[in-house]
């Protein structure tokens, strides 16, 4: 049987080397985690209920598990975090929130007012109303390590990862990070049932607890490993983490270029005009303090290259 790590007192609202280890695990092994939802752990009782002001307090949303001490991992390495499986809870949410989202009144904070849809999740769907039921598409939110100094609020993201709201960050792909800090300080949660590309609503995915089996393994970091990567069984994804959004672009592309440079030895002159023509790109998320930028290159072109 798996070792399974309890949410119950393990929640954090930072990412940081600094916090006692809740649990240790080998390189290679599979374990369970339990992530809370995103607003507080038992926050959403039943479906009509709206959430109040007395429900969420910013800066402590996105929870995360953690840290969970990766044995043997040194600063330098590279952790490779595959995501087995992951169940869901049977009841989530989406909001409106005053100062938060794609359209933020800052000062008044006034826009549409606090608005809740909780939903049933059930059945391999989202039970938006009686009509409307959209295909889940499980993630996870927050997937991170020991930032190199300081902690990192679970409301950010950045190199270390963090909160990233990337729907590639799912079952049957890998995630690969620097490590930082000896150990590592694995941190994971925040995650989602469906996800809309921009998250445009601040709280715009489907938020949810879920239980996530995942496993792990160490090699050893690429020179230009700099922001998180994502192989999937089709792509290899790199990712950029910055405001304003054409930066979170430039450092996506350019961590693909040393990817494909040092993967597949593709000069980077070369390896820039072919992103030119294959690359898959978006913004994943708009609304955290700092965007999420994924490129994607189908590994199918790739393995074309040498003939």
């Amino acid at each position: 049987m798996s070792k399974r790590i309890s949410k119950i007192n393990n929640i954090k609202y930072a990412l940081s080397g600094n916090d006692d280890y809740i649990a240790s695990v080998d390189p290679g092994e599979t374990f369970v985690v339990e992530c809370a939802i995103n607003a507080n752990d038992g926050t959403i009782r039943h479906l009509g209920q709206q959430l109040t002001a007395a429900d969420v307090t910013f800066p402590f949303v996105n929870g995360a598990t953690g840290p969970i001490e990766v044995r043997g991992s040194k600063a330098g390495d590279m952790l490779k975090v595959e995501i087995v499986n992951m169940e869901l809870d049977k009841l989530g949410f989406t909001a409106l929130w005053p100062g938060i989202g794609m359209f933020p009144d800052w000062v008044r904070r006034k826009e549409f007012g606090m608005q809740t849809r909780v939903v049933e999740v059930k059945d391999g769907r989202v039970h938006w109303n009686d009509h409307l039921k959209l295909p889940v598409k499980p993630m996870i939110g927050v997937l991170g390590v020991a930032p190199v100094h300081g902690a990192v609020l679970t409301v950010d993201n950045g190199p270390h990862g963090g909160n990233l709201d990337v729907q590639e960050i799912t079952t049957g792909n890998t995630v690969m990070f620097r490590v930082n800090k000896d150990g590592t300080h694995l941190f994971m949660g925040d995650c989602h049932a469906i996800q809309g590309d921009g998250e445009c609503n601040g709280m715009g995915a489907i938020e949810i607890a879920a239980t996530l089996t995942v496993r792990v393994s160490l090699e050893k970091a690429p020179p230009r490993l700099n922001h998180p990567r994502i192989e999937t069984s089709t792509h290899i994804c790199t990712l950029g983490c910055a405001r304003p959004l054409e930066d979170a672009m430039r450092i996506a592309f350019e961590e693909m270029v040393y990817w494909m440079e040092d993967g597949w030895k593709i000069p980077a002159p070369e390896g820039y005009m072919l992103l030119g023509q294959i690359a898959e790109a978006r913004c994943t998320q708009v609304v955290n303090p700092k965007y999420t930028y994924i490129c994607k290159v189908d590994k199918s072109v790739l393995a074309k290259y040498f003939g």
